[in-house]
């Protein structure tokens, strides 16, 4: 957040853009359509209203208010504003295909998760996909019974969705969510269905590729600015916004460079060397969401950091996109009935084993404080009674 916020600036927009690499007349693009991504990782129902396919929609809906009715060519994904490596470095096999791990790319959609939709209509079953995407074909085989159970395995078997089992006549609908093995083709694919959705005739394939050089942009759409992202990242804890604002600060906010955690790593310990005092060896960071682990820092490098985004320009949006103890985000049921209660605002962390608070808290006399608590082990639960009875007592303080 706070690279985001130094590098970029809380007005700094995501910008997908649509282009056609022909031309475009009665209605007739004679060429390809390009999608280019900018890493935007809010075309999810997280931000825009409506089912899973809205973000598509959208761009869709800007393709034909700009005349275009029916494309000759391809549709084609642009990706490479980010590095072609969608999995960080120290992510745990066993958390890949959980759906608070969705994979990195410059062209994503609903937090790189994908939903098998099953459900009976007319004594049979009907499997769909929220986004729908011509990218990720489905193998299905679900027979209708009675009753209102379910009995449905969903796998991704290569780049194909298996289906199998069964369903009740009275279920309603079952989702099932997967994470989307290729954010780009999968995406680009989306787009294409989107399309379709709209009326708009696609006489050619798709397929993943850069801009062609000299394309104009037929259309653009905006996400939300940097600083709602980060208040929707901070307070609930959303693991692909902090992957794609990461990247993003890389590139700039010119968009000239290739967003890598790499480059991330060298960006952050360079920022925080010049404007914070922590020297670089206190910090190691492989991705964005803390869910390498590789990822290392100390809590005094943690504590500089807040100290420096204080005072940063910035400094008051910051304060409020943390979560509020015993009020909202992840703090919501913490620290209730106490003095931290509506005062103590901080990002936890918790992974199997880890445990960590680090934020603000205005002591008793009306100094703020700033604080990072960071836990390693498996006694999550009395860790965290520790950090919270901490809060309490810097909530508490008197100097």
């Amino acid at each position: 957040a706070s690279l985001a916020l130094d590098r970029l600036g809380p007005a700094h927009r995501f910008r997908t853009e649509l282009l056609p690499t022909g031309t475009l007349r009665d209605g007739t693009l004679d060429g390809d359509l390009v999608l280019r991504g900018d890493g935007d990782p809010s075309f999810s129902t997280r931000f825009l209203q409506g089912s899973p396919n809205a973000g598509m929609d959208s761009l869709a809906q800007a393709v034909v208010r700009s005349g275009v009715r029916r494309i000759t060519g391809r549709v084609l994904g642009d990706a490479s504003a980010f590095e072609a490596r969608p999995t960080p470095d120290g992510w745990l096999p066993r958390i890949l295909e959980d759906a608070y791990a969705g994979k990195v790319g410059a062209l994503s959609v609903n937090e790189g998760v994908v939903w098998v939709n099953v459900r009976a209509v007319g004594g049979r079953a009907q499997v769909t996909l929220e986004p729908a995407s011509v990218a990720l074909p489905v193998s299905a085989a679900v027979r209708v019974v009675g009753g209102r159970g379910a009995n449905v395995a969903v796998r991704r078997t290569g780049n194909t969705i298996v289906v199998r089992g069964s369903i009740g006549a009275a279920a309603g609908s079952r989702a099932y969510g997967l994470v989307i093995p290729d954010p780009a083709a999968f995406t680009t694919g989306a787009l294409v269905a989107a399309l379709q959705r709209a009326g708009v005739v696609v006489e050619g394939d798709w397929a993943v590729a850069p801009t062609p050089a000299g394309a104009v942009p037929l259309a653009t759409v905006e996400s939300q600015p940097i600083e709602s992202l980060v208040t929707v990242m901070n307070r609930q804890s959303v693991n692909p916004i902090a992957e794609h604002l990461l990247r993003a600060a890389v590139r700039g906010p010119e968009r000239e460079g290739v967003g890598s955690a790499a480059g991330a790593e060298r960006l952050l310990r360079d920022v925080l060397a010049t404007k914070a005092g922590v020297p670089p060896t206190a910090v190691q960071v492989r991705d964005g969401s803390g869910l390498s682990t590789l990822d290392r820092v100390s809590a005094r490098a943690m504590v500089h950091l807040l100290a420096w985004a204080d005072r940063a320009p910035w400094r008051s949006l910051f304060h409020a996109s943390l979560p509020l103890a015993g009020e909202s985000g992840t703090l919501k049921g913490r620290m209730i009935g106490t003095p931290a209660q509506a005062n103590l605002h901080a990002k936890t962390g918790t992974t199997n084993d880890v445990v960590s608070l680090a934020g603000y808290v205005t002591a008793r006399n009306g100094e703020v404080l700033a604080f990072a608590l960071l836990y390693n082990g498996r006694d999550r639960w009395r860790a965290r009674s520790a950090i919270d009875a901490v809060g309490v007592t810097l909530a508490s303080f008197v100097r």
